[in-house]
């Protein structure tokens, strides 16, 4: 069996939110950029304006958080982290 090399490429917008985490949250990133390089279906797809955006919901110190990104087969394309508040109007800019 073959691995294949997967690019993760960020956004300016979840590069900031990123730096912005404690060193405890920047693992639970981790931990969930790493199931979204697994498996990228595992994300709610988004409809409407979104069409083509996942959404992963995860927690981090008993806080919800949410990953946005778009994949394909080589990329996985990370759009934006945050709470859900604004989040939604946050991604559509």
């Amino acid at each position: 069996m073959t691995i294949k090399s997967v690019q993760v490429l960020q956004s300016a917008a979840f590069a900031r939110a990123y730096k912005k985490l404690h060193k405890n949250q920047k693992v639970d990133v981790d931990d969930a950029v790493e199931v979204i390089i697994k498996t990228p279906d595992i994300g709610e797809p988004k409809r409407g304006d979104l069409v083509g955006v996942y959404v992963h919901k995860f927690k981090s110190n008993s806080q919800l958080l949410l990953l946005a990104y778009e994949y394909d087969p080589e990329t996985r394309m990370l759009l934006l982290l945050g709470s859900h508040e604004n989040f939604y109007r946050d991604l559509k800019r």
